[in-house]
């Protein structure tokens, strides 16, 4: 179980997050809602550790994660890894070595430094580019694939960690309709076959219906809906998001009416593991 307890950021005078409290059971996926500013992305951020809580407490079972330093708190990162909407990736590494990265927090520092991966972790990164469908990349250098792969990669690159809790902060948000439906997909692959829980930020109605069993909606730093897909009446949607006026879903849809592909060029006659030069 995740638990955050009346969990409040500040920055100066301006309460990013203020006094959210709520618990996850092991295995949901969650979407979170709301405006730009909201606080979706800072409160992830605490999820993960990237920012301190200014008050409040997390946690994951036993674990008080916001009291966390040094080694322990290298560890929950590790447990709890991160997608963000920019990637993150090194783009004049390749493919390959982008997803090997995810397992730096499992290795000592001398052998991270030497950039000496074993036979096994290189077989588990193409495992993940398959899953992912784009094991072919995997000798290009990152910067030359498109938003979508590149997201991609990353979502192998967080599997690396083997995490218990996977958190994507606006995964889809600068990808086409296709290719954020492939990122969503893959998601929830990882949720339901994994058990891992996914929460993740979103910015569209419709995506948040489609994938998650629970939706929370944040206004001003604060949650003013958690609910089920089927409870986010027009009422919620306007007062997550402010307006005095009627929002309609098709304004932020992500909806597309062909069948899911891969957005790559598959390789002709190469065995992945020939790939990681196996």
């Amino acid at each position: 179980m995740f638990q955050l307890k009346n969990v409040t950021r500040q920055f100066g005078k301006k309460i990013a997050v203020n006094s959210v409290t709520f618990d996850i059971p092991q295995g949901q996926m969650v979407g979170i809602i709301g405006r730009s500013g909201a606080g979706k992305s800072t409160l992830l951020r605490m999820i993960n550790r990237l920012n301190d809580v200014s008050a409040g407490s997390i946690h994951f079972g036993d674990l008080e994660v916001s009291s966390l330093r040094g080694a322990a708190l290298r560890s929950w990162q590790r447990d709890c890894a991160m997608i963000f909407q920019q990637f993150n990736l090194v783009p004049r590494l390749d493919v390959l070595t982008n997803v090997l990265l995810g397992r730096l927090n499992h290795r000592s520092t001398v052998l991270s430094i030497l950039n000496m991966f074993t036979r096994e972790e290189r077989i588990m990164a193409i495992g993940a580019l398959e899953r992912l469908g784009i094991e072919q990349t995997a000798l290009q250098p990152a910067g030359t694939l498109s938003g979508g792969q590149q997201q991609r990669v990353a979502i192998a690159r967080a599997l690396m960690q083997q995490p218990k809790m996977l958190l994507a902060d606006e995964p889809i948000a600068s990808l086409d309709p296709l290719n954020a439906k492939i990122v969503m997909d893959a998601l929830r692959d990882i949720n339901e076959r994994d058990g891992i829980t996914v929460v993740t930020n979103l910015h569209t109605l419709d995506t948040a219906r489609n994938y998650c069993e629970r939706i929370i909606g944040m206004a001003h730093g604060s949650v003013v809906f958690d609910g089920q897909p089927q409870d986010l009446t027009a009422a919620a949607v306007a007062e997550i998001y402010g307006s005095g006026g009627e929002i309609e879903e098709s304004m932020t849809s992500t909806s597309i009416n062909i069948p899911a592909a891969q957005d790559n060029i598959q390789s002709a006659g190469i065995k992945p593991l020939a790939l990681a030069g196996l």
